[in-house]
């Protein structure tokens, strides 16, 4: 069985791909990256690296490419981890289905119903509460948000980054970073003070497993750098819902915010978090779980694990041959 993992990231702004892989290390592991600088690459972790086409090239050059994996070294499963991605992948699964490459993901409603600008709506229907959020297209918009809604607040992209913002200036300032990145809309978001829950999962329709945690402390883009297991009711009936109402198929975060008497719902992510080789130390291997369900074997429902574990994730130095990095660079395969 040859898997394929995307995001490779491993800085401290690190990718799901690394996390992943560290999980399914009993299977032959193709590395799929977009740099050739991404740390993960580095590892040991994989037996081949190939660099991709950007998803925003286009279909066709990510399908061609993927079929040039196939047919050199074997490809059975693909595993996407990243935002950027998941769009185009998602609406050609049917397509990679065809080529023999076999995928766990939502369809495009399921991954539109959960996107930050429709997730007011979505977290009616949950009920569950939702910061105050208003989506902005322009800059005229941008001002009117921050003066309804007030300093600090949230400035985010609909499908990736969001900062903190403490006025009108950074406020600016994220608003051109983001959306030059990323595009619009934008949304502007109330700050809800408490703590930060997650809950990482997989689905098939039912959710087989996942694991929650409590961060105690993050990056600047909010990435988990310190956590410990917990189980948090509340969080829980949340994602057992999301799953049941939204019927979704695949890797999922669930993320929250807990205060002294509620649970605020603050996005869910469609895909496995960075910190999600936490849930297969605890022993709920959630992409091994994915594996087997994408082979169709009876997979049996795995929702406990210890609580009170932490999680720490350090900064470690590799050293390797250069010639990697120069093969990688010209062949753009390793």
């Amino acid at each position: 069985m040859k898997v394929a993992i995307s995001g490779l990231n491993n800085t401290d702004n690190p990718a799901p791909g690394v996390g992943v892989a560290k999980g399914l290390r009993e299977y032959e592991l193709i590395g799929l990256s977009y740099d050739v600088n991404e740390p993960g690459i580095y590892q040991g972790l994989f037996d081949h690296v190939f660099l991709m086409p950007f998803p925003s090239v286009g279909w066709e050059e990510v399908r061609d490419r993927l079929i040039e994996i196939k047919k050199k070294v074997g490809l059975d499963i693909l595993i996407p981890t990243l935002d950027a991605e998941l769009p185009l992948l998602i609406k050609y699964q049917q397509e990679l289905e065809n080529l023999g490459i076999k995928t766990l993901l939502p369809s495009l409603e399921q991954f539109k119903l959960r996107e930050k600008a429709n997730l007011a709506e979505f977290c009616e229907k949950l009920g569950v509460k939702y910061p105050k959020t208003i989506k902005i297209t322009t800059l005229d918009d941008l001002y009117k948000a921050v003066k309804e809604i007030g300093f600090p607040c949230m400035i985010k992209g609909n499908y990736y980054k969001a900062y903190k913002a403490l006025n009108i200036d950074e406020a600016i300032e994220y608003y051109y970073k983001i959306s030059n990145e990323w595009g619009f809309p934008l949304l502007v978001q109330e700050i809800v003070n408490g703590v930060e829950i997650n809950f990482v999962g997989v689905s098939n329709e039912k959710l087989f497993g996942g694991v929650g945690i409590k961060k105690l402390t993050t990056t600047d883009l909010g990435k988990v750098w310190e956590a410990i297991s917990i189980k948090n009711e509340k969080l829980f009936e949340l994602t057992k819902k999301f799953v049941e109402l939204s019927k979704w198929r695949g890797a999922f975060e669930v993320e929250a915010i807990a205060t002294i008497n509620d649970i605020y719902l603050i996005e869910i992510n469609p895909r496995f978090p960075a910190w999600v080789n936490f849930s297969t130390e605890l022993g709920v291997n959630l992409p091994k779980m994915m594996v087997d369900l994408i082979e169709g074997k009876n997979v049996e429902e795995k929702l406990n694990y210890p609580e009170n574990k932490l999680y720490v994730r350090f900064v470690e130095e590799n050293v390797v041959d250069f010639d990697m990095y120069k093969k990688l660079l010209s062949q753009k395969e390793l």
